[in-house]
Parts: C-alpha cells; sequence; structure tokens
C-alpha cells in the first residue's frame, strides 16, 4: 500500500485548504455553467464515495469548462492529486494554479504547493533536478511572502537532502521565526534548525493534543524518550485481545525513558472512558473521533502501533495482532538509556 509521506499537517493546513486563498473570485458565467455546477458536484460526490480517479477526471471536467479560471477547483483538484500520491500531476495543477493566482498571497500558497509535490516526487532516492526545482519553487514562494512558514520548513528538507546542511538551517530557523509555541510543528521545527541533518530521516507526523486527563502531549516534547503509538477502539477485538500485552508494557518499561500514547477511534466518549477506567489504563489516552489524527499517520486499520526512538524517528510500523513490539522496544530503551548517559558524562566532565 503506497503512502503519503510523513508530513506536520500544522503546514499543510497552510498549504492545501482551499480557504487560504484570500482574493475573491469575481463572479464569472461559467460558475452558473449547470455544466460546470454538475462535475464539481460529481467530482466532490465521486471524492466522498473514494472513487479517486473518476474524481479527478471529474475535477479536470470541471476546468476544462471553466477555461482553467477556476483557482478553488485547481485547489481541489491538486488536494485530490496530493492525497493518492500523484505528485507529478499535482506539481502541474499548482502551475496551473500559480498562473492564474491574483496576488502575492496566492501565488505563494499555490508556489508552495508547486515545491511541495516537486520534494515529494522527488522520491526515496532524491533527484536532484527535482529537488532543485522544489528549492528555487519554495524560494519564490518566499519572495511573495516571507512569512510563508511551509515554505521555509520544507526549502529546510530541500536544501538537507541537497546536502546544503548550512542552508537548510537558515530555513528551519526562519521557519521557527514565523511560528509561534502553540504550533504543533514548532518544537520539530527548532530541532530540525539545530541538527538538520535530522530532517532526512523518517518522522512520525508532529501532533499535539489534550489527552483524557488534561494534560497536554506533544510528540516532539518527548526529547530523550521513546513512544509507542497505540491505534485502538473498545470495539475492536484484536484490540481488546491485545490489552493484556499493552498493560504489561506499561508496567514493564514504567521506570524507563518511555511513554505510550493510546489513540482510540471511538465515538462513545462516554463508553471510551468507562472502558479505560475499567481496565486500568493508566497511560496516556486520546480519542481521535474524527480520525484527524489517524490519517496524519495514514492508517485505515486497528490495532496499529508505531515506535518512535528518543530523537523523534520513526523507526517501526507494526498492524494486527501479535507484533513484536516489546522486543523493538528494549532496543530502543536501551539505546535512550545509553544516548542519557553519554550525555550525563560529557556533562559531568565539562562542568556544565
Amino acid at each position: 500500500m503506497r503512502r503519503l509521506a510523513f508530513l506536520p499537517s500544522a503546514f499543510l493546513s497552510l498549504v492545501l485548504c482551499a480557504a487560504s486563498f484570500c482574493a475573491a473570485q469575481s463572479p464569472a458565467a461559467y460558475k452558473s455553467d449547470p455544466k460546470f455546477q454538475n462535475a464539481i458536484a460529481e467530482a466532490k460526490k465521486l471524492e466522498r464515495t473514494h472513487q479517486y480517479g473518476f474524481a479527478v477526471d471529474a475535477y479536470k471536467k470541471a476546468s476544462k469548462i471553466a477555461g482553467g479560471k477556476d483557482i478553488l477547483c485547481l485547489n481541489d483538484l491538486y488536494n485530490l492529486q496530493f492525497k493518492i500520491a500523484n505528485y507529478k500531476d499535482a506539481a502541474q495543477t499548482a502551475s496551473s494554479m500559480l498562473a492564474i493566482a491574483a496576488n502575492p498571497s496566492d501565488r505563494s500558497i499555490s508556489e508552495s504547493n508547486r515545491g511541495l509535490a516537486l520534494l515529494l516526487q522527488a522520491g526515496d532516492k532524491g533527484k536532484p533536478e527535482l529537488l532543485q526545482a522544489a528549492h528555487e519553487s519554495f524560494q519564490a514562494a518566499i519572495a511573495d511572502n516571507a512569512k510563508n512558514a511551509t515554505a521555509h520548513f520544507y526549502d529546510g528538507k530541500a536544501l538537507a537532502r541537497l546536502n546544503q546542511l548550512d542552508a537548510a538551517a537558515e530555513q528551519f530557523k526562519a521557519c521557527v521565526s514565523c511560528l509561534t509555541p502553540k504550533d504543533s510543528s514548532y518544537v520539530r521545527a527548532q530541532h530540525f534548525a539545530a541538527n538538520p541533518a535530522l530532517s532526512l530521516a523518517k518522522m512520525a507526523p508532529a501532533f499535539e493534543v489534550t489527552a483524557l486527563d488534561g494534560s497536554h502531549f506533544n510528540l516532539d516534547e518527548m526529547g530523550g524518550r521513546v513512544v509507542l503509538v497505540d491505534f485502538w477502539a473498545t470495539w475492536c477485538g484484536p484490540c481488546n485481545r491485545e490489552l493484556p500485552h499493552l498493560k504489561k508494557i506499561a508496567q514493564e518499561f514504567a521506570n524507563e525513558p518511555f511513554v505510550i500514547i493510546s489513540v482510540s477511534w471511538d465515538a462513545d466518549e462516554t463508553k471510551w472512558k468507562d472502558f479505560i477506567a475499567k481496565n486500568g489504563m493508566t497511560w496516556v489516552q486520546y480519542r481521535d473521533a474524527d480520525h484527524s489524527l489517524s490519517n496524519d499517520f495514514g492508517i485505515n486499520a486497528i490495532p496499529h502501533y508505531f515506535t518512535i526512538d528518543s530523537d523523534g524517528v520513526l523507526t517501526a510500523e507494526m498492524l494486527g495482532e501479535g507484533s513484536n513490539v516489546e522486543g523493538k522496544l528494549k532496543k530502543l530503551i536501551a539505546k535512550a538509556k545509553a544516548d542519557r548517559e553519554k550525555v550525563q558524562t560529557v556533562t559531568a566532565s565539562t562542568g556544565d
């Protein structure tokens, strides 16, 4: 199964949201054309029912009727192409958006769109010509809007992949200056600014949630600790069968640099709370009723586990019962403890 690369959702919302286009389009004849209206309605219906190929064709039909002049239609097409990992076509659609952008803000968003599609089109091999093209698109986006945090962040990633780490660090620093500590990706951008090489690793999505006990859980503030993310639901039979194993893990590693966050798909909040209390699930609990966090992780089945090392790097993904979660955690925790000891030794030797 092909998935989107993990990307910080706080930045994606800046790039992909149609509402970001601040200039309202003036009324045009095609907007009242039943053929255009029907094509848009059909595209959205097909997208809702996951008939993505047909939905793409319907959006293209609507855009053709509009003479390629409807930026919101193009934005919807870009979003869908991005969603299904058709990055080459998404980059072309972003170029079409750029051609009709009405102001610097719209141009900056369109340029960011194109840069992000090119960056992902470069793939794991990191084709230099695509990375360079992505860098140029992000620079154009920044020229139109110096506060475009998205462009700064992903330009940093493009530059890091081009082995221009000093320049990458500067872009991550610029990104931090555009954000506030409340942004879920603020801490990650800080980490990358300090160590741009870390941006080359496969990272889990940056996220911050309010847990059941009222505490705030920010993945990027778990520095030095191993994290186990557990997607589950009270109504999931395999999840229930895995629960004793998960409780054993929580007890075994209670005094280690380790934390669990269980993310539930339950719609019924009361049932969820009662189940947690009844089963003594004392670790971090979060209810993802709208599946927004699950979508960020790109999952559609449970139980589903992700292990994240003490540097925030995604190290393993496991689906279903019987996954060797414990064995992987032991190795990661041992490494985390060794890293802590190194830091303590260095600190003691320098007297800091």
